[in-house]
């Protein structure tokens, strides 16, 4: 017997929530294979999970999160220790997903389109924000990928830039305009501070994964959020390095050597430098620009919206 969503979840208010968890920490298991294969051209389906020392992981010791804690962060074949960092990318998406179905469908109100669709770009700005920090690219998989992802899900679903009229084909044709606007004023955006930035400092400033990067968050976002993931990625950055500023004078700890917890053992840790924080050393803007993605897609939307609308009336 079919049972109606709303009976579900009105019985049981945390079990579509619980779901979503469950399915972004499996998400975030498989987010951690592309993290460490992708950039080295790795296939990330074949083979299949395996320990540092060449044994097949089984089944039951690599479930999320829980199969980290059981064995205590270490292999059962070896003894060898795997990284904090695997636990935490599927703790990380789980909350992430988590977060999609408890913002997306207020009020337990059923929308698995919408939510799949948050689904999508938060599980890739997750994957691109890890594998920015290792080794300062964002493949084109997570940026000129995720921009036609991003834009063909908004011809499906228009309710991911807020049409929700009876007319489908005109919201579907909203959406996908609101789509293409997003992605191409976000990366033309970044495109011209990246190069007023390198004429003034005589230098590179921003790779062009960035440019890209934020064109296919405003795909999901639309162009305001491409303009806050802009603004509100640099307002994070700024919180970042002041805070690893402060460490650094603290402990005497070189913030740009990666700590061993955030690290996968296998990584080339001759990637990154040990300078001190200064104006000249490098560091990825894709993990800021994601946090700031993330914040607008699931928080921030309608108040920016207002705020823009605002502005709009004074000018």
């Amino acid at each position: 017997m079919f049972v109606p969503f709303a009976e579900v979840a009105a019985a049981f208010p945390w079990f579509f929530p619980g779901v979503a968890f469950v399915i972004g920490a499996c998400v975030g298991s498989f987010l951690n294979v592309v993290i460490y294969r992708m950039p080295k051209n790795e296939s990330v389906v074949t083979p299949g999970s395996h320990c540092g020392c060449g044994q097949p992981i089984k089944w039951h010791d690599n479930i999320p999160i829980l199969s980290w804690l059981a064995l205590r962060g270490r292999a059962r074949c070896c003894g060898r220790a795997f990284s904090f960092r695997y636990p935490a990318v599927e703790l990380l998406t789980g909350l992430l997903f988590l977060a999609c179905w408890l913002r997306l469908s207020p009020g337990g109100a059923f929308a698995p389109g919408l939510v799949a669709c948050g689904g999508v770009f938060v599980a890739c700005l997750v994957a691109a924000t890890f594998i920015d920090l290792d080794h300062m690219i964002i493949p084109d998989e997570f940026t000129i990928g995720l921009g036609v992802v991003g834009v063909i899900l908004s011809f499906a679903v228009p309710a991911l830039h807020g049409h929700h009229s009876n007319f489908f084909l005109g919201d579907s044709f909203r959406s996908g305009v609101d789509s293409l606007l997003g992605l191409f004023v976000g990366s033309g955006l970044v495109l011209w501070i990246a190069l007023l930035a390198e004429a003034i400092l005589k230098k590179e400033a921003m790779g062009f994964g960035d440019v890209k990067f934020v064109g296919a968050i405003g795909a999901f976002c639309g162009w305001q959020g491409a303009v806050f993931a802009i603004f509100g990625g640099a307002c994070v950055g700024t919180v970042w390095f002041a805070i690893a500023k402060l460490i650094e004078l603290a402990s005497g700890r070189k913030p740009l050597d990666p700590p061993d917890w955030l690290e996968p053992e296998s990584l080339d840790r001759a990637e990154f430098t040990s300078s001190s924080l200064s104006m000249g050393v490098h560091v990825p803007f894709g993990p800021m620009l994601a946090i700031a993605g993330a914040l607008y897609f699931l928080f921030f939307r309608t108040w920016v919206a207002a705020w823009f609308a605002e502005v709009g009336q004074v000018f």
